[in-house]
């Protein structure tokens, strides 16, 4: 009776530990093991995450590229139809950066844009406290190589790359009866925009 209390209380604890942590590690054999145990001492590579509760478990960032995620956040802006944009979008994902993308589309946003980078010109990257204006690979590169992003994408197989957001958050909307009283009010005004250069639309240049 007192074994099967032990074996019970080992597999509770065994229980609550598979939904308290994910261990993954690499053995000396160069292998990955996940597991809800700590690894030994022999292992080369370690992580740990904890699912916050009812959220499925998802695999951490391999190490060098969680550390540099975490000292240096890159930061995409871009815009619509901007040729260049796509680019770059396309040329972070290949070399497996994981990164933020704030879509520049109302003069809130260019008013955001101009606060960060001192320019209307698209695409932006933020590497940290790095600035890239405009898309230039090799430059690119090299920002990311100092902030000590691997060279070539390690990025786990089922990594989803997060949707753009507005560059600038949206204001929530009033209820109608105050915006209905604000609109008897307030003079009508035309937002301001830049002119265009070139193919862009009004308020940016790529």
């Amino acid at each position: 009776m007192k074994r099967t209390g032990l074996a019970l209380a080992a597999l509770l604890f065994c229980i609550g530990n598979a939904q308290a942590a994910l261990y993954k590690w690499v053995g000396a054999d160069g292998k990955t093991t996940y597991s809800d145990l700590p690894p030994p001492k022999s292992a080369r590579q370690f992580e740990k995450s904890v699912p916050k509760s009812g959220a499925a478990v998802v695999d951490a960032l391999p190490y060098a590229l969680a550390e540099a995620s975490k000292k240096h956040p890159v930061t995409l802006f871009t815009g619509a139809q901007c040729s260049p944009c796509t680019e770059a979008r396309d040329f972070l994902k290949k070399r497996g950066i994981p990164f933020a993308e704030k879509s520049v589309v109302s003069n809130d946003d260019i008013a955001k844009l101009r606060e960060v980078s001192g320019d209307a010109q698209l695409p932006v990257l933020l590497v940290g406290r790095s600035k890239q204006l405009g898309f230039e690979p090799d430059a690119w590169n090299l920002a990311l190589t100092a902030a000590s992003y691997p060279q070539q994408s390690n990025l786990p197989a089922d990594y989803q790359f997060a949707p753009a957001q507005p560059a600038a958050p949206r204001a929530q909307a009033k209820p109608e009866h105050q915006t209905e009283s604000a609109s008897r009010t307030a003079p009508a005004t035309t937002p301001q925009r830049l002119p265009a250069t070139g193919n862009a639309p009004p308020g940016f240049r790529f």
